[in-house]
């Protein structure tokens, strides 16, 4: 087996530590190249009965772009409906999507029709598919960052309208709708952390069975 190294080690951890959902984002564009780069990491990505179920979609005309935005804005104001008080007023503030300054779009959905991989897996817990794709998406989060790019999950959204505005294939769910750019500011700590929406745990919650 290859053997890492302490230092190895140490960047890694602090790599993940550096990952930040970006919202802020600076609008220069962001080198082909280099989105490529990104987009090639999600092949490196483990999956159920190796299936490899991920979609991507660029989005990347303004008519597509739009209706994103549009789609986002309607859901957020959807959301604030749910809160009341001290709790709505902190919401409004905050910003949840880089949507308008992020130079790129990218759509990843779950292929749950692929026959690749035969069902293995699946067959019993279909929704391993889209967990390997969140797995995917994760491992490009990370590859981004030691590019200096930040990522941006955009959750606040009608994801069934989506799918129809970007004429995705029937069998196709989405999964994220991702803003990739260069961060505007670069933090160890966690935006909503930083506005008061809510505190990481003290410990990691494990029993024993």
């Amino acid at each position: 087996m290859h053997a890492f190294s302490d230092e190895f080690r140490a960047g890694l951890t602090d790599l993940m530590r550096w990952r930040r959902d970006v919202r802020h984002f600076r609008t220069d564009p962001v080198e082909e190249a280099l989105v490529q780069v990104c987009l090639s990491t999600l092949s490196l990505a483990p999956s159920v009965g190796l299936s490899e179920p991920w979609r991507v979609l660029r989005v990347r005309s303004d008519t597509a772009r739009n209706a994103a935005l549009t789609n986002y804005q309607h859901a957020n104001e959807k959301a604030l409906e749910g809160y009341s008080g001290d709790k709505a007023a902190l919401y409004a503030s905050l910003k949840l999507s880089g949507m308008r300054e992020a130079p790129e779009h990218i759509a990843v959905f779950c292929d749950d029709s692929t026959p690749k991989g035969a069902g293995l897996g699946a067959a019993t817990m279909p929704e391993m598919r889209r967990y390997s794709v969140v797995g995917a998406i994760t491992l490009m989060w990370l590859h981004a960052r030691t590019l200096g790019l930040g990522i941006g999950w955009v959750s606040v959204l009608d994801p069934e309208q989506l799918c129809r505005d970007l004429d995705a294939p029937e069998d196709w769910s989405l999964v994220a709708y991702l803003c990739l750019g260069w961060p505007a500011d670069v933090s160890l700590t966690p935006e909503l952390e930083t506005k008061g929406w809510e505190a990481r745990a003290a410990a990691l919650h494990i029993e024993d069975r």
